[in-house]
């Protein structure tokens, strides 16, 4: 091969291929800030019922235009905790589904609509004041850069066609033999490349457009294109599996699950391969030999990548459908392979960035949980507390139930601060970026809340200590306190999980109702301090007490101000 000619396919492809990924990631960020809300929802109607978790798993990748973001992302909520396995393995079953999508994206008319049509979009994207028409034409730009890079591509992968040398060289990847026929070593062959490939650049959305482009000019034939586009399906594993690396064992379990799916799938696809290419091409009409249509028929070049997509689109539905009645003995099979460990792992909230993988819409609902989680803790931590109120005896599994939450909530809020850190110093929607500073704030007031809790318990255990108790009247003001406090968190926690941002009004006034309980029972404390009855260290303590009481109805309060955008 002539070194300049040489030189002309690389720069040709590699421009290509790096818009046509820049457009990729274009056009699903403008998705993401369009549907945002919409991916929300989708994330919060996961149940077990697996055919509805399979459901969310292709309507969120379609609309992100990327497995390996969906199944990085599940790897994530599983490492949290926010997941269960059975729930992850039937949104990576309905990934595989929505990747598909991307192939018949690749099919409608390209190259001379890419151009205009990234012009125009960055015109809107340039000029446009409205966030919402700026996300739109993102979506647009990345579309059109898309073309344009296949365009690119196509063109640079052109000379090779003229090539005998590299043709005969590139044939010996090719299923068909010099007879015409399929065989299987030759299919595994072209899925290894296939994988390998996707593996390397860790994106089988770029293959895929490789696969086309060469498809498109006629340098591989139907066959080559199919199976490397079922080899792809075993690549892009590769992308969660480094996710998961470093993460609880459960998400580990998570990316073993898309292996298997997909592995166990290009298998049983390979071994009926000339019957499932066959039927493909009866239904899409194109000539198996050379993947091109006849042009007698009318019929000429893009049919080639109408069926490529075909390929890919029936492959994976019918695996899934394979695949979703045995999600119970899988999840029995990933146990196997990745046993429980002696410890009980404590989820932990982890930034996954791998490459390019920018989910500011879904990552947000990631860290939203946590912060949800720190209210329950919250919560759980006041219950505790009562319990060692109510009796001067020492209750030391409460007491260090109550320390050991204390320590749990403050790596939590450490993990959502460098979580969120990482999240919002890339380019994010207006919204996220709210959202995030939102939750900092109650990640912090929520952290807060449990130091005085804890400092509660503190002055409970030196009152112990020191071999003093309350009087009956203090010890019935403090518990009447506690239920009132308790009921204040509770009806903020209920807030910040449905997002309602109209209880600022009622939480001012219940906290004011907190405040005056405050001064009315330190008011009855001085009169029984004027009585003589009442030592100075147990005067201290008790107002201590009330004083950190007060102190958690005004964290409380301030998550209500953040929740109803006032701070």
């Amino acid at each position: 091969m002539d070194v300049k000619v040489a030189i002309e396919i690389f720069f040709g492809v590699i421009g290509g291929l790096g818009i046509f990924l820049l457009g990729m990631k274009n056009m699903s960020e403008g998705m993401q800030a369009v549907a945002g809300e919409r991916l929300r929802r989708l994330i919060n109607a996961v149940t077990n019922n697996r055919i509805l978790a399979c459901g969310v798993g292709t309507v969120m990748t379609m609309l992100v235009q990327s497995s390996s973001i969906t199944t990085v992302m599940v790897i994530g909520m599983v490492n949290a905790g926010i997941m269960n396995l059975m729930q992850a393995i039937g949104v990576i079953l309905g990934a595989n589904i929505g990747t598909t999508i991307t192939g018949w994206i690749l099919v409608i008319k390209i190259g001379k609509y890419g151009l205009p049509l990234l012009g125009i979009s960055a015109l809107f994207f340039l000029f446009s004041k409205r966030d919402r028409i700026r996300y739109v034409a993102s979506f647009f730009l990345g579309l059109g850069m898309i073309f344009f890079g296949l365009q690119l591509m196509k063109d640079g992968f052109a000379p090779l066609k003229e090539l005998q040398g590299f043709i005969d060289w590139f044939s010996r990847f090719s299923p068909v033999d010099a007879s015409g026929v399929i065989r299987y070593f030759g299919v595994l062959k072209c899925c290894m490349v296939g994988a390998i490939l996707t593996a390397i650049v860790q994106s089988s959305s770029a293959t895929l457009g490789i696969t086309i482009s060469l498809a498109y000019i006629g340098v591989i034939d139907y066959p080559t294109a199919a199976a490397l586009v079922l080899g792809e399906n075993i690549g892009t594993t590769i992308t969660a599996y480094l996710a998961s690396l470093g993460a609880s064992s459960n998400a580990k379990r998570a990316s073993y699950a898309h292996m298997i799916i997909n592995i166990i799938g290009v298998l049983w696809i390979t071994a009926i391969f000339s019957a499932y290419t066959t039927l493909i091409v009866k239904i899409i009409g194109t000539d198996p030999g050379t993947g091109i249509a006849s042009e007698g028929r009318g019929l000429v070049y893009p049919f080639s990548t109408t069926a490529i997509a075909a390929t890919h689109t029936g492959f994976n539905v019918v695996n899934v459908l394979i695949f979703l009645p045995f999600i119970g003995w899988l999840n029995k099979l990933l146990y196997i392979i990745v046993p429980e460990k002696a410890h009980r792992e404590v989820p932990h909230l982890r930034f996954i960035d791998v490459r390019m993988l920018d989910t500011p819409t879904i990552s947000i609902q990631q860290s939203r949980r946590e912060v949800m989680r720190m209210g329950e803790h919250v919560e759980k931590m006041l219950s505790r507390l009562r319990l060692v109120i109510v009796d001067d005896k020492p209750n030391e599994k409460s007491e260090s139930k109550i320390f050991h939450r204390e320590e749990v909530l403050d790596i939590v809020q450490k993990e959502i601060v460098e979580f969120l850190t990482d999240l919002l110093s890339g380019t994010v929607p207006h919204d996220v970026m709210n959202s995030g500073r939102m939750q900092l704030r109650m990640a912090d007031e929520y952290e807060s809340i449990s130091d005085y809790l804890t400092n509660i318990l503190k002055l409970k255990l030196k009152l112990r200590d020191s071999d003093l108790k309350m009087t009956d009247a203090a010890r019935r003001e403090i518990l009447d306190l506690h239920e009132h406090v308790s009921a204040y968190v509770k009806f903020i926690n209920e807030g910040v999980q449905t997002r309602n941002s109209d209880i600022l009004s009622k939480a001012i006034t219940q906290g004011d109702a907190i405040t005056h309980l405050i001064k009315q029972y330190r008011s009855d404390h001085l009169e029984r301090m004027e009585s003589g009855n009442i030592s100075a260290l147990k005067s201290l303590i008790f107002t201590d007490m009330l004083g950190a009481y007060r102190r958690v109805k005004d964290h409380a309060l301030n998550i209500a101000e953040t929740l109803a955008g006032e701070k």
